[in-house]
């Protein structure tokens, strides 16, 4: 089992310079905690014009940050926008080769075709197309990477001849993902023979399913380039000795997260298309309530938040199911202390990680 932190990177407001400034900071002093402790990866994600929800529009500048304050973590692009008017192409796998170098080798890539239409639509994106222009990107960008000239006549853009520079340290080249949100997406990625980004909390009994034919569909996969058969899910982290404390605290964390996300779904349903499901009134659905009025509930099922001897448990369950791996938000919206989310990850790493290492 593997672990990762997965940087979003959002911003409390106002957005005066201050609060992006402090969020940074702190994301990259958590980041070289997390190099010093032994966890695997460093994930930024992409988005644009998400405000307040995710600040992190040049994933590869904070990445290179990363990459120069750490020695061991990989170095994850989880993930870049595969949309031609985001990122060309030809751009994507230029900075990925350089960041591979500048990393030592350590970079890890994932994909996306974004998913709402706050970003896509401010830049003019056909959302019909995504599906498609996502697919011309994982089969070239391997063969840009090769380091052999290259020319390409497609759907979302053309080049002649060329030979795509510098070249990756790894080969036969960085692993490839793709962010899975939504079912269908980790049979997408078997087909290609790369790895599963989960980036959508599902149930055990879901995930486990999905992992399952994954599994079974990649051994008869048509790779685009090298064959990358991982599984990781995303979760939230907060570490405490005392079981209340962390419920209180890493609880409402997730719930801020949780709430932000959830206005995201109206953007997806500003524009009518085909190509992404719809998400109808899901962000008004109501559980049924249990309990006094405003009583504490009990941390969700699967949620590694609380002292360390849940976790652990709730990690089990995780890799019972077939996941590889774990990349967990350590805050949202600077809800926790920076110095409460330091201690979290040392006792996270001396408790709990030593769990799952052979």
């Amino acid at each position: 089992m593997r672990f990762g932190i997965f940087f979003e990177l959002s911003v409390p407001a106002p957005f005066d310079g201050a609060a992006e400034r402090l969020v940074y900071a702190n994301a990259l002093e958590q980041a070289e905690l997390a190099d010093h402790l032994g966890l695997d990866w460093i994930w930024a994600v992409e988005h644009h014009f998400l405000e307040g929800y995710s600040h992190c529009s040049s994933p590869e500048v904070f990445l290179t940050a990363v990459a120069a304050r750490t020695e061991q973590i990989r170095v994850g692009h989880g993930a870049v926008v595969c949309v031609p008017e985001m990122n060309h192409p030809v751009r994507v796998a230029e900075r990925a080769a350089a960041l591979d170098i500048i990393s030592g080798g350590r970079l890890e890539v994932g994909t996306a075709r974004s998913s709402t239409w706050t970003e896509l639509g401010g830049f003019g994106v056909d959302p019909d197309l995504t599906k498609q222009t996502w697919d011309e990107y994982v089969h070239v960008l391997p063969r840009m990477w090769s380091g052999e000239p290259f020319a390409w006549e497609g759907i979302g853009w053309r080049m002649p001849e060329r030979r795509v520079l510098p070249t990756p340290v790894q080969r036969p080249h960085p692993p490839l993902w793709v962010t899975v949100t939504t079912p269908g997406t980790e049979l997408d990625a078997a087909d290609r023979g790369i790895g599963c980004l989960g980036v959508a909390a599902v149930s055990f009994a879901e995930q486990e399913r999905r992992t399952a034919e994954y599994r079974r569909r990649i051994e008869l996969c048509d790779p685009v380039g090298g064959v990358n058969n991982r599984v990781t899910t995303q979760n939230f982290l907060y570490c405490h000795e005392d079981l209340d404390h962390a419920a209180a605290v890493g609880g409402a964390m997730a719930a801020d997260f949780n709430l932000a996300n959830s206005h995201l779904l109206w953007t997806r349903e500003a524009y009518p298309t085909s190509a992404y499901q719809s998400l109808g009134n899901q962000a008004t659905q109501q559980t049924k309530e249990t309990g006094a009025p405003g009583e504490r509930k009990p941390l969700p099922e699967g949620i590694a938040i609380g002292d360390p001897a849940r976790i652990v448990e709730q990690i089990r369950r995780w890799e019972s199911v077939g996941i590889d791996g774990i990349n967990f938000m350590l805050n949202t919206m600077e809800k926790v202390p920076q110095e409460a989310v330091l201690d979290s990850l040392r006792l996270f790493a001396a408790e709990v990680m030593p769990k799952f290492r052979s």
